[in-house]
């Protein structure tokens, strides 16, 4: 197991040179640290996403412990306004995904040691 001494570094990952995790350092992670072969760890980089995907396009709830929430909201059509011209334009009724983060994630995010320990 980790052992992580630093609140920061249990976000930051030492291997991430860019401020964004990709699907493919994500697998390249899950190939440096599982031992899993390239194809595998991006297989299932990509498994994960398609059922995360294919659970909110049919309107569930997806719950991850100890990350986050991601529901789909019915978003009432409202009038909206072009700024160049500002004529006024309708925007119909639409469907968004939120994410709502865990109180862990939250607080690992600030640094709060708590958090720490309730994340290991």
């Amino acid at each position: 197991m980790n052992d992580i001494t630093n609140p920061a570094d249990a976000v930051l990952l030492p291997s991430i040179e860019t401020p964004t995790l990709t699907k493919a350092e994500l697998s390249e992670l899950l190939f440096e640290r599982l031992g899993l072969n390239k194809r595998e760890s991006k297989d299932m980089v990509e498994a994960f996403f398609d059922i995360l995907h294919g659970a909110l396009v049919q309107g569930q709830e997806v719950k991850l412990s100890g990350f986050g929430n991601f529901n789909i909201r019915r978003k009432a059509p409202r009038p909206g306004r072009n700024p160049r011209t500002g004529e006024t334009i309708p925007i119909n009724a639409r469907n968004v995904v939120t994410f709502h983060a865990s109180h862990k994630l939250k607080g690992l995010v600030q640094g709060d040691a708590d958090a720490q320990d309730d994340a290991e």
